[in-house]
């Protein structure tokens, strides 16, 4: 598959319940990156890793491949956190 070809297929988020297109996968991460779900998302659809590998520099790529969901109650301080500094 090409790069558009890969970048328009679409399934459902999970996180957001709705259907997403893969090229927003590539971008909804903090600072513009990849989601830390990618792999686990796309890997039924086609071969994410390799895709990945091919295009991402290792800096980037490592931490998909290591990514673990963070602690629902750490998330939630931390959004308070935020909050409370924007204030």
């Amino acid at each position: 598959m090409n790069d558009s070809q890969v970048n328009s297929q679409k399934r459902r988020c999970p996180r957001l319940g709705s259907i997403i297109e893969f090229q927003y996968c590539l971008i909804s991460g903090e600072d513009d990156l990849p989601c830390w779900k990618i792999l686990d998302c796309w890997w039924e659809t086609f071969d994410v890793e390799s895709y990945l590998k091919a295009r991402l520099p290792e800096a980037v790529f490592s931490p998909l491949a290591t990514a673990r969901p963070s602690n629902k109650v750490a998330s939630i301080l931390d959004i308070v956190e935020q909050a409370k500094k924007s204030k």
